[in-house]
């Protein structure tokens, strides 16, 4: 497949020299401060090691539909399988498979036990998601398995302030949607109801979608902490061309239902904190592999549940720094007409401490105990550090120990060109990072070196091409490296520009096997937005530049318009890939072309 209008290596090296090269301190003396990446407290867990955090004034701006959209801007690879990334969507960081990324609501652990491919489907709008942040690497460990590559965190916003939201907007392949979100607070109770709903004819045969969005939570707020609760449902039908079978040509049907409660109290007094928590997720899934019935097949069903209640305890003592202690009891169901029905149940206890040694050191730790029924028990853990070398530089270290099990789907499923393995065993992974920060009021550059070295990795693999079917199995070790470079400049009132680079290296002992997930990484992965501050509303462009191991690159360009009517209305037009670039995000699937909708929001 050829792909119009890829960045020519000559192109990406002098794009990314020019991003890494910025002057850096000409900077406006007039200009008021702006928080660009402040250090994350996720569970009153501190991280030492770089992380990311979408910018909601930009998301806003590029007026996403959902929030796994504003991801587009991190350094993520964001592997859409559908017209919109937020109907069907894999997560992958630092060149790991989509298996091998932790994915947490308000830092509590969410995975799909059946597959990762459903680890996006979170029933939230944009309107209850505050902020999404990415944890790649070494410092993910504090957070449990899963977190091969790193974790995605999705922060809910507590209902604090009374105010309605209606937002409409509509584009090219009869795509639309509307969305409304109310909240209130009464005194100490806060409280928002939000509800979406997004459909589109889709832009060629079995690419259509319906999604339907609601949720509700509550914040009470009293002389010793807060109690929250969300919950979400989600519902979404859509065609599945080709979507696990790359280049066949099947037409397929997935249809999918979300319910998540995620309940947590934090209590707080005498210097000690108490936060328990608990999270029920059930997924219900139906597959048709191929529509036309001309091939012989069946529907597939399945349905999941998640249920994890946990407890986490802090304490601050003098000269010794945060102390937490936490523990975590997760049981997973399944019941499917191909897997058959499966129970598993998960044990952790956990310890964490940070601390300084003066005013230049400061030293975080955690050490997880992990028991998996059928797979045994297995310690993992971290240990980072920040050397602050000046006010504003600092030179971080990080090393942790992975792990994750297989998926329900990994062990048992079988179709005619899929064959589960319920023999294998489960992944462990080193991290090891370094890196280097300067921040100054409205700069920030950041450089890190990892290394991941992998054991037992798992894969979907077959001996040749000519081979029908892919088989689960578990491979001796791999070994990645990469750099990950961290750009964001306010140069004046009007203009600001953010950027991330990463570029991964995967050593695969593939022991003369075909792998179908393994090489689908991004080699080189760039991202920049600039943002231009105009009176009458905040605009947006960004460009996205993948690379694929044995692939041509290719580059996207985005957009968001913006013009205010008021303080609380607007109008908008959104695009994207305007150049109308022909790519394949995963080989032998598609990706729409150019695609342009306008809309409005309103606000009081």
């Amino acid at each position: 497949m050829l792909y119009n209008n890829p960045m020519s290596k000559t192109g990406l090296c002098g794009f990314i020299a020019i991003i890494i090269f910025l002057p850096k301190f000409s900077l406006s003396a007039a200009e008021p401060a702006r928080e660009l990446e402040p250090l994350v407290i996720i569970k009153q867990k501190q991280l030492f090691l770089n992380y990311y955090s979408t910018d909601a004034g930009q998301a806003k701006a590029f007026n996403y539909q959902s929030s796994l959209e504003s991801l587009s801007s991190l350094p993520v690879d964001l592997q859409s399988r559908a017209l919109r990334s937020g109907i069907q969507a894999d997560f992958s960081l630092r060149g790991s498979t989509f298996q091998q990324v932790l994915v947490l609501l308000n830092g509590q652990r969410i995975n799909d036990p059946q597959t990762a491919h459903y680890n996006s489907d979170i029933p939230f709008t944009k309107e209850d998601i505050r902020r999404v942040e990415l944890i790649p690497g070494a410092g993910s460990a504090l957070f449990g398995p899963d977190a091969i590559g790193g974790a995605v965190n999705f922060t809910l916003s507590a209902p604090k302030e009374k105010k309605a939201v209606w937002e409409i907007g509509s584009g090219n392949n009869r795509n639309g949607y509307s969305l409304f979100s109310l909240s209130d607070r009464f005194k100490d109770l806060g409280f928002r109801f939000s509800v979406e709903d997004a459909q589109s004819k889709g832009f060629r045969q079995d690419t259509d979608y319906k999604k339907f969005t609601s949720s509700l939570s509550t914040n009470y707020e009293f002389t010793e902490g807060t109690w929250e609760n969300n919950f979400g449902y989600q519902e979404k039908d859509y065609g599945a061309y080709d979507f696990y079978t790359p280049g066949l040509g099947y037409l397929s049907r997935e249809h999918t239902k979300t319910f998540l409660l995620n309940s947590g109290l934090s209590l707080s007094g005498n210097g000690l904190l108490i936060k328990p928590n608990f999270i029920w997720r059930r997924h219900y899934d139906k597959f048709i592999l191929d529509e036309t019935q001309v091939r012989s097949t069946s529907a597939n069903q399945h349905r999941t549940d998640i249920f994890t209640p946990s407890i986490y305890l802090q304490k601050e003592i003098a000269s010794w720094g945060k102390f937490g202690l936490g523990a975590e009891w997760g049981n997973e169901r399944l019941a499917s007409t191909n897997l058959g029905s499966h129970l598993r149940e998960r044990k952790s206890v956990f310890l964490d401490n940070s601390f300084s040694l003066g005013s230049k050191l400061d030293i975080g730790s955690c050490l997880r105990w992990e028991d998996f029924s059928g797979f045994g028990r297995v310690y993992t853990g971290s240990l980072n550090a920040r050397f602050k070398l000046t006010f504003d530089m600092a030179f971080n270290l990080g090393i942790s120990r992975n792990m994750r099990v297989p998926s329900f789907t990994e062990l048992y499923y079988s179709d005619s060109t899929t064959i589960g393995n319920d023999n294998l065993v489960s992944e462990k992974a080193w991290n090891y990072e370094a890196g280097f920060e300067y921040r100054q009021e409205d700069f920030l550059t950041g450089l890190s070196l990892f290394l991941r070295q992998e054991k037992d990795m798992i894969d979907w693999v077959k001996p040749d091409p000519a081979s029908a079917s892919w088989q689960a199995r578990n491979f001796t070790r791999d070994n990645v490296f990469g750099v990950e470079y961290i750009l964001r400049k306010r140069f004046n009132r009007l203009f600001s520009l953010d950027a991330n680079y990463t570029y991964t290296d995967k050593n695969i002992d593939s022991q003369g096997y075909i792998y179908k997930y393994g090489p689908n990484y991004t080699s080189h992965l760039v991202n920049t937005v600039f943002n231009l501050f105009l009176p009458f509303g905040r605009q947006e462009v960004g460009f996205n530049y993948k690379k694929r191991p044995g692939r041509r690159g290719w580059l996207l360009v985005n957009c968001g318009l913006n013009y205010n009517l008021s303080p609380d209305a607007k109008v908008f037009l959104h695009s994207e890939n305007i150049l109308n670039v022909e790519y394949q995000d995963i080989e032998g699937i598609p990706q729409p072309g150019r695609y342009i909708e306008a809309g409005m929001r309103f606000q009081w």
